[in-house]
């Protein structure tokens, strides 16, 4: 990985695009997660979420954060976003980090799912296969405003 941008750069990144420090929006974070839920179920592949998934999405959620150097790609905190059979891709990658998963957003150009693990780590699940985002928040938030990811199978266990 690149080096993360630092923390200034991001959060001006963030507040030129609506976010503020203190941000939540609980009612439609709890909502969307539960469409998740639901949702995974029905495929067979039941996605939990914890406390720190609804922190995340309803502190970005309703959000479109364009990437600097690519704006056409944007990032949303939506974890409805999937298309058939992602649980079960959510699930096996689970299973090879040896941690829960539960998708926080996408990427809207390569409909690629950002995922939350149970540590704080992000991955980006995308039809190229598994990536790593970061280990927290701030970097995560680095890697989708540079696109700078690699690949999630050095943190399989």
């Amino acid at each position: 990985m690149r080096q993360q941008r630092p923390r200034e750069e991001i959060e001006a990144w963030l507040l030129a695009n609506g976010w503020y420090p203190g941000r939540e929006n609980e009612a439609e974070a709890e909502r969307l997660i539960a469409v998740r839920v639901r949702g995974s179920a029905s495929q067979g592949c039941p996605l939990l979420p914890w406390d720190q998934v609804h922190r995340f999405v309803s502190s970005y959620v309703g959000l479109e954060l364009p990437m600097p150097r690519a704006p056409e790609r944007k990032f949303r905190a939506d974890p409805t976003f999937g298309y058939e059979g992602d649980a079960g891709l959510v699930v096996e990658l689970a299973r090879n980090l040896g941690r829960r998963l539960f998708p926080v957003g996408w990427e809207t150009t390569e409909n690629g799912i950002v995922l939350l693990d149970d540590t704080g780590r992000f991955f980006y699940l995308h039809h190229t296969g598994p990536y790593f985002l970061g280990h927290d928040e701030i970097q995560a938030l680095s890697s989708l405003m540079t696109g700078d990811q690699e690949d999630a199978e050095g943190h399989f266990v």
